[in-house]
């Protein structure tokens, strides 16, 4: 190849990762002759760039013009999956995988598109080739222990994270999920191990936020709490300083959503009348998924997991071309969308892993946003809401380091901006029991896990699902789990969070203000 030619210099670009300049030589490339090679360096490029249609154009182009190319199949897949296209992005790895492809870059990157779509198994299985393939590779294993964590092998995933360890002492998240995987006991923890590699892990904000989480974990396990709150404090001010944050910003939101549904006349309509849809909302970490662990256990149910679905299909059904998936402008476009369409679109695009039950649980704690969209496109689908005492919320939200990539979490690094969010959390919901009387059952966890089978009828019959004994016994639900409570459900009924803040009473006390004086009632 000409290095002076359209093709030559796309290539020279795509591999210092100019993507700017290997997308515009491609395109002069292919220009000249449509090429598997050029479409796959615009596809990729375009992906860097976050034009993800273009994207997933070059790349089905290039797979249709070299189908024998592993590598341009996996990253088809890739394109799909960012793209939210999860069917097609399932089916694409798929078809690449049957390819038998032995590269283990290409072996990863299914892994994660299985990972995205929920395929876990897939997933594990992949990722374990890919590391055998090149075992110095950490990340590998990392990846590896992520897919069995969900799938609920606590000692494989624990061997995957001490390999990559082995491999890579400054992978800082492995130090955090090892630590997240089981409570710690004075004969067997990782503190001496995180306190050395503290002072280097301070050089790097993810590491100064990683290891300083892991070391609040397992102070806290071993009833250190003054030591764990001051962990907590100091790895999550690093990640803040990552994520600028103000409250303006999602005030303006919640002020949005409850300005276009001002009463219950807005939300009436004749929208999608299928009923499978159970959608389960909350602030996060308070009990959604152990509802959603005791309704899957239903013959009837299918747990389809945390989809970002009925939100996607809002933004696109709306015409918003904001960056941001929900926004004011997105609020007020949506209010135009036909509910009817939105919900048909909806139930489309979760097929065809929800076609197998007659009821399938969507799990997406921030789907309370949609709840008036929800229940005008989807009148006949259940809402089912969690409470939890709003200090021991706060502090799980404190606690946990959520994605990195959502807005939706950039709230959750402060804890005065959580308690904030929580007054924003209790007003929305409070105006959607105002316009939508009926429609969102709200159950309290504490309820749930001092008075377990009274409250699981309460919950199938509000679903319009006859009780069933296995609901009581949600433990040994096999489906996979990926959320933070991956651990804890594999459990029987966990009641080791109840009253947690009580342990950092005094260290609260700013957040128990700020709450009293929005009028969030604080029963101890």
């Amino acid at each position: 190849m000409d290095s002076n030619s359209p093709a030559g210099q796309a290539s020279a670009a795509f591999n210092r990762r100019d993507w700017v300049r290997a997308r515009e030589f491609a395109w002069q490339a292919l220009a000249q002759q449509p090429q598997a090679g050029m479409h796959y360096v615009a596809g990729i490029a375009c992906l860097e760039l976050g034009q993800r249609p273009q994207a997933v154009a070059h790349l089905r182009q290039a797979v249709a013009m070299a189908p024998e190319r592993a590598d341009f199949g996996a990253q088809l897949a890739r394109a799909l999956s960012l793209a939210r296209l999860g069917r097609e992005a399932l089916e694409a790895a798929d078809r690449t995988l049957a390819l038998a492809p032995g590269d283990p870059l290409t072996l990863d990157t299914l892994g994660v598109v299985y990972t995205q779509a929920g395929a876990y198994a897939k997933a594990a299985a992949v990722f374990r080739r890919a590391a055998e393939r090149q075992p110095g590779r950490a990340h590998f294993q990392f990846n590896l222990s992520t897919a069995l964590v969900y799938l609920g092998d606590i000692d494989g995933a624990e061997q995957a994270l001490e390999a990559c360890l082995a491999r890579e002492p400054g992978h800082w998240r492995a130090h955090l999920t090892l630590a997240q995987l089981r409570k710690q006991t004075p004969a067997a923890n990782h503190l001496s191990r995180l306190e050395a590699l503290r002072p280097r892990a301070d050089a790097d904000p993810i590491g100064r936020m990683s290891i300083n989480l892991a070391l609040a974990k397992e102070h806290e396990d071993l009833g250190q709490f003054a030591e764990a709150f001051a962990c907590l404090v100091r790895g999550k001010a690093a990640g803040r300083a990552l994520k600028p944050y103000t409250i303006e910003r999602d005030a303006a939101l919640f002020d949005a959503l409850m300005q276009a549904f001002p009463a219950p006349d807005a939300v009436a309509s004749t929208g999608c009348s299928s009923g499978e849809p159970l959608f389960v909302i909350g602030m996060p970490r308070s009990g959604t998924t152990l509802v959603e662990r005791i309704l899957s256990c239903h013959p009837d149910v299918h747990s389809a997991g945390e989809l970002p679905n009925f939100g996607m299909v809002l933004k696109q059904l709306s015409g918003s071309r904001t960056p941001v998936l929900l926004d004011p402008e997105t609020v007020a476009r949506g209010r135009h969308v036909d509910p009817c369409q939105l919900g048909e679109a909806y139930l489309a695009s979760t097929r065809p892993g929800t076609s197998g039950k007659p009821r399938f649980v969507d799990k997406l704690p921030h789907n309370f946003l949609y709840a008036g969209f929800i229940a005008r496109a989807l009148p006949n689908a259940r809402i089912v809401c969690l409470r939890r005492h709003p200090l021991d919320t706060c502090l799980s939200n404190f606690r946990q380091l959520f994605s990195m990539a959502s807005p939706n979490f950039d709230y959750s690094f402060d804890l005065l901006d959580i308690g904030r969010y929580y007054v924003l959390f209790d007003r929305l919901i409070a105006h959607w029991d105002r316009v939508l009387p009926g429609r969102i059952l709200q159950v309290d966890y504490e309820r749930l896990v001092d008075r377990q089978e009274p409250t699981s009828r309460r919950l199938l019959e509000f679903c319009g699902l006859p009780w069933h004994e296995d609901c009581l016994r949600f433990e040994r639900n096999a489906q996979p789990v990926a959320t933070a409570s991956a651990v804890q459900v594999r459990s029987p009924i966990y009641r080791g969070a109840l009253g947690r803040w009580r342990h950092y009473e005094a260290e609260l006390g700013p957040l128990r203000d700020l709450l009293g004086r929005a009028g969030i009632a604080l029963a101890d």
